[in-house]
């Protein structure tokens, strides 16, 4: 799996091409991550979700190659992820795009994009201006980002241990009206850089985030659609794969595996944010990737 780099703009940008064994030239896919300063694999200091190097090495053993890259900033990437707002981060995925489109190992008129969490919207984004034999969404929204967040909220509130609700009773605090105190904050911003309560946030992808409804852009596909989002994903609404299937002008497929959370793993307990760190011990869930790879081939 050789490392590579390629150009954004300015920057260069580094990644790790996964190719088949075998001669080619292959299908392949370019491989985005979701939202925070995540490496190539969806990993971050704090949490190793690993998704990325997971689905890159099935879709390698299925014949499909694939290029993953780091954020900008993070890892063997420059630039600054801090200052990055989301459409930096379309500009990047259609760069890497254009990077495989040119590997001689790699079928240019079978080419794919897989994101996951925010990655999904970088996909929908991509998919709606490029010719590609098809596009993976992973946990992707169909909503205003504002909307998404807080139903994020409302997750979390109802995933508070019980002395955590008694507590924020008894202080007469609510997580959904502090969350909405602070986005309200961050739309106000106009710097690409805020402080707000003390840590430094990348305030200009808060605002194109919070701002961005991707039903035109599904709308706008060119290309047929995987959506796959867990029954119990606590990020992302697993009802917005209908809302999808209502949007896509193209040939849709959507999934709601049971008991699948946000990371793509299997779960057999209640969906919490709780537990992603055990979860993250655990592989990809197989039948996610198989779907993954089972429908790339007929497309390849």
């Amino acid at each position: 799996m050789p490392d590579v780099t390629f150009p954004s703009g300015d920057l260069t940008l580094a990644g790790t091409l996964a190719l088949p064994d075998g001669d080619g030239p292959f299908p392949a896919a370019v491989l985005v991550t979701g939202s925070g300063p995540l490496d190539r694999d969806s990993n971050t200091k704090k949490l190793r979700i690993d998704v990325m190097a997971q689905v890159a090495t099935h879709l390698a053993a299925h014949g499909i190659a694939s290029l993953r890259y780091d954020k900008r900033g993070v890892g063997e990437s420059e630039g600054d992820y801090l200052a990055a707002g989301l459409f930096d981060n379309v500009a990047d995925a259609r760069a890497a795009l254009a990077a495989l489109r040119e590997r001689a190992e790699v079928d240019a008129d079978r080419l794919f994009v897989i994101g996951h969490s925010e990655g999904a919207l970088i996909a929908t984004e991509v998919a709606a201006t490029e010719d590609l034999a098809g596009a993976v969404l992973l946990a992707g929204s169909a909503q205003l980002g504002r909307t998404v967040i807080e139903w994020q909220a409302a997750q979390v509130a109802e995933d508070l241990p019980t002395a955590a609700k008694v507590i924020m009773k008894v202080l007469r605090q609510d997580v959904a009206g502090q969350q909405r105190k602070t986005l309200d904050r961050l739309e106000a911003t106009t710097d690409d850089v805020a402080r707000i309560q003390f840590q430094k946030l990348n305030a200009k992808w808060f605002r194109e985030f919070l701002a961005h409804d991707p039903t035109e852009s599904l709308a706008r596909v060119r290309c047929p659609v995987l959506a796959i989002t867990g029954a119990k994903d606590v990020q992302v609404p697993p009802a917005d794969v209908e809302l999808m299937r209502g949007l896509v002008p193209t040939a849709f497929t959507g999934e709601v595996p049971a008991d699948v959370t946000h990371l793509l793993r299997r779960d057999p307990g209640p969906p919490s944010v709780r537990s992603y760190k055990q979860q993250a011990k655990r592989p990809v869930d197989r039948g996610v990737l198989a779907t993954i790879s089972g429908w790339i081939g007929p497309v390849a």
